[in-house]
């Protein structure tokens, strides 16, 4: 146990934001520095718990309490050592996961969580910063090359944990550069793209090779393909959820997966400006998740009038309600750093028309208030109203992964939800393919999707070699605590 009397004499702390007014001038990740002696109490906090829920709370099965100890101790080499035991990337979910260790936390009942992240960021990046995170080239080669397509955080876990293992990776990627949604996805200011770089370049010196520009099925044919000793289908679901409604057709309507990846190669010094630029313009955000607050910090830092969000859910509660128990990860409000910038969110809200000016561009949209019933959102008569809009972005989920092109030249069977189906190695209808991540498990987050990489790779590896080395953090049938 880190401070036997920690979770009682300190009180939960974070670092600050940046200032709105500056942080809305560039890029950046929006937190300030967080002094040492303050993080170290932090992780005096933590209660060294004999059941630790934090445990169950992340599917990686990070070694929380261990961490926090030696943190509070500033044995920082034995830290990174067992945060990277369980995970390849704690800077992406330091950053951008959720943290549903942190809901689970046990201090959590009757206090507040343990700052859980706060303490995994600062471990890998002093590791970064004293030159502890270092290539570990494999020790013998197995000869058995594999194919890992896609470069999100599952095909990248995937891949790394392959190739740690002795085979010849070879990650396959259909943009210009690697990463997938941590690339071109998630905007600079929630994790820049610098951490992304440091840990690519890890890989390479361990033996990962790299193509960009590869989509495979159309590049690369899937003859060639399944050719590879084994397959990983790391794709990500990327069937984006639309809105079929009178006026969707209408210019200055897109997708929030149109609107991000400009505006990331905007703020990476490759685009002078995006083709979506919100400058000067009336936004609004359809879809009230993570992609859409993206959406929200983007415009703002494009410079638009006005940013409103809309939900068609009503307001969640401020604290947890009987429905979300702990150690349940909880629906309540939260307000993100793009919140916290401006704009308005809209709650229990239905859109039911684009309307258009005489040039054929979005003008507005019209709005009615829902409420719920049975299950269907019902209109409330009298509610509705026109919202001034130039620029619409759908951010309303994804339906699973691309049907069109690879998966169905490959012939891969799919479940019932439209996601590849898999067996308990995560190999899918096809003798030598494995599936990771969202293209296997439906939209979900950066934690499962590490998770994931992890488990097909060890999966991988016994198909390959008949070892069982590797470790196995998920079951593919296996969810988050409800």
């Amino acid at each position: 146990m880190a401070d036997p009397k920690g979770f009682l004499t300190t009180t939960r702390e974070e670092p600050k934001r940046r200032p709105v007014d500056l942080r809305l001038m560039d890029w950046r990740e929006v937190y300030e520095d967080f002094a040492t002696t303050k993080l170290q109490k932090q992780a005096g906090r933590c209660m060294d718990c004999g059941i630790p829920f934090c445990h169950q709370g992340c599917p990686l099965g990070n070694l929380i309490p261990e961490w926090n100890t030696l943190t509070w101790r500033e044995d920082w080499q034995q830290a990174i050592e067992r945060l990277h035991a369980t995970n390849n990337f704690p800077e992406f979910t330091g950053t951008l996961c959720p943290a549903p260790c942190e809901t689970a936390c046990v201090l959590g009942i009757n206090d507040d969580p343990v700052t859980i992240k706060r303490v995994e960021i600062s471990i890998i990046d002093r590791a970064f910063d004293e030159g502890w995170v270092t290539p570990q080239v494999p020790v013998a080669l197995t000869g058995k090359k594999v194919a890992v397509v896609g470069s999100g955080p599952s095909g990248l876990a995937a891949a790394q944990q392959l190739t740690r293992a002795g085979h010849s990776v070879v990650v396959l990627e259909r943009a210009d550069k690697i990463g997938g949604l941590l690339r071109y996805g998630i905007p600079e200011f929630k994790m820049e793209k610098s951490r992304l770089d440091r840990r690519l370049d890890q890989m390479r010196a361990e033996g990962t090779e790299f193509r960009t520009s590869v989509n495979v099925g159309v590049d690369l044919p899937v003859a060639e393909l399944l050719a590879y000793d084994a397959v990983v289908l790391a794709g990500g679901a990327t069937d984006w959820r639309d809105l079929p409604i009178p006026g969707r057709e209408l210019d200055g309507i897109h997708q929030a997966m149109e609107f991000l990846p400009p505006a990331n190669r905007v703020a990476s010094g490759e685009l002078e400006k995006s083709p979506f630029d919100a400058a000067g313009l009336d936004v609004v955000v359809i879809g009230g998740g993570d992609t859409g607050a993206d959406c929200v910090g983007t415009s703002h830092r494009q410079g638009a009038r006005s940013v409103t969000q809309l939900e068609i859910m009503p307001k969640p509660p401020e604290a947890r309600s009987a429905a979300h128990p702990w150690p349940t990860y909880p629906m309540i409000y939260r307000v993100s750093s793009a919140h916290e910038e401006g704009g308005e969110r809209l709650y229990a809200v239905n859109t039911q028309e684009f309307l258009g000016d005489s040039e054929g561009r979005v003008r507005a949209l019209k709005l009615v208030e829902v409420r719920n019933e049975g299950g269907k959102f019902v209109p409330v008569p009298g509610t509705e109203r026109e919202l001034p809009a130039q620029l619409v972005l759908l951010a309303m989920g994804f339906l699973g992964p691309q049907k069109q092109g690879l998966l169905e030249d490959l012939g891969v069977e799919l479940d019932a939800r439209g996601n590849v189906a898999r067996d308990k190695a995560f190999k899918t209808s096809l003798d030598n393919v494995f599936v990771a991540g969202d293209m296997g498990r439906g939209q979900s987050l950066i934690v499962w999707a590490i998770a994931e990489g992890r488990s097909a790779a060890a999966g991988v590896d016994a198909y390959l070699t008949g070892r069982d080395v590797l470790p196995r953090p998920i079951a593919p049938t296996d969810r988050p605590i409800a």
